[in-house]
This record gives C-alpha cells, sequence and structure tokens, in this order.
C-alpha cells in the first residue's frame, strides 16, 4: 500500500469525522480538516515543525525533502507543521511552493501535536513509531551549533539516525536533542 493511499485515506476519515485524535489533539490540514498524522499507522511517521519566517528553518528545506525521498520506500510518512497560529492556509500554500515541498502540510494552531511532539523550535523532528510512540524529538543534525553558529556539514544526523533505528524496532540511541532555530514558545494564538 502506498504512502499516498495512507495519506489520502486518513484525509477521507477526517472529512468524515471518523479520525480519533491521540490525547485530543486538534491539528488541521490546508483545507481546515482535523487531522491526526500518527492515525494512519506507517511504519514510522515523522513531524518536521517549520516556520516560514525562520531562517534556519528554511535552511533545511533541501535536507527535509531527501530524507523524506529516502524514507518514503520504506514506509515512513513526513509531514510538515506549522506552529504559528497567525498562518493562513494560503500563506502556507505560498511557503510550500517557494521551496518545492512536495510533503502534506498541517497547521497546530492550538499546539497540540507541539505538545504531543515536545517540540520547542522550528526546524525541529519528532518521529512516532508504528505504534504512535514518541521515539526522537530534536534537530534534523547538528549543524546548527547555536544562533548565528554553524558547521559546513553535520558531524552527526540525529533524525536520520533516529528512523533508521525506528524502522529497525529498536529505540534511537538518543531520544531527545537540542533543537536551534526560532522558538515556538513565540508563537502564541
Amino acid at each position: 500500500m502506498s504512502l499516498r493511499y495512507l495519506i489520502a485515506a486518513a484525509l477521507l476519515l477526517a472529512a468524515a469525522g471518523l479520525v480519533l485524535f491521540h490525547d485530543g489533539a486538534n491539528a488541521f490540514d490546508l483545507d481546515g480538516r482535523p487531522f491526526d498524522p500518527l492515525a494512519t499507522r506507517a511504519a514510522a511517521t515523522a513531524l518536521i515543525f517549520v516556520g516560514p519566517d525562520c531562517p534556519i528553518s528554511n535552511r533545511y528545506a533541501p535536507e527535509i525533502q531527501r530524507l523524506s525521498a529516502r524514507y518514503e520506500r520504506d514506509g515512513v510518512l513526513f509531514f510538515l507543521v506549522y506552529p504559528d497560529p497567525q498562518l493562513s492556509s494560503a500563506s502556507i500554500r505560498q511557503h510550500l511552493a517557494q521551496f518545492a515541498y512536495e510533503l502534506p502540510a498541517l497547521r497546530d494552531p492550538q499546539h497540540a501535536l507541539v505538545d504531543l511532539a515536545e517540540a520547542g523550535a522550528t526546524p525541529q523532528a519528532a518521529v512516532f513509531d508504528g505504534a504512535g510512540a514518541l521515539v526522537y524529538s530534536g534537530r534534523i543534525d547538528d549543524r546548527y551549533i547555536d544562533f548565528g553558529k554553524q558547521r559546513p556539514t553535520a558531524r552527526t544526523h540525529d533524525l536520520d539516525e533516529a528512523l533508521q533505528a525506528t524502522l529497525a524496532g529498536r529505540r534511537p540511541a538518543t531520544a531527545r536533542t537540542p533543537a536551534v532555530g526560532c522558538y515556538i514558545a513565540d508563537l502564541k494564538e
């Protein structure tokens, strides 16, 4: 069964009001329908918290797309999550087009997914296993050390390693890492 089929089926269930959210999560697709990305029960689900006004988040667009394409064949679903409650669906669609994203995007104005994923910054990744348990939350890699400080290339690839471990049925060696970027707490409804 293809990942696109799983996403389409989940969207249809959401439209019919048949999707149950983890702990009352209330995220939305870009058409305003409630959507629970963990209801798809994929091999693993990666939520990538992004913001169009966050330069570090935007610099990771190629890496996010590379990882999504690499893991799609392994049954991993990637979702971009926009936690800024002030962003309209039209603004998000514009951001998706600007960075040539082909990933499904979700609005998280009430920070239900932020809380579930323990996300604190954009960009930040969260990996959930097939049962919907959070197994990793943190940076995509260690390219950014601090604000204004970055390495030419990453030395550790935390999200990649977390996905490999999850698909192999193991817990990632490191479950939490600090993410460097724009603070989600600054985004209030």
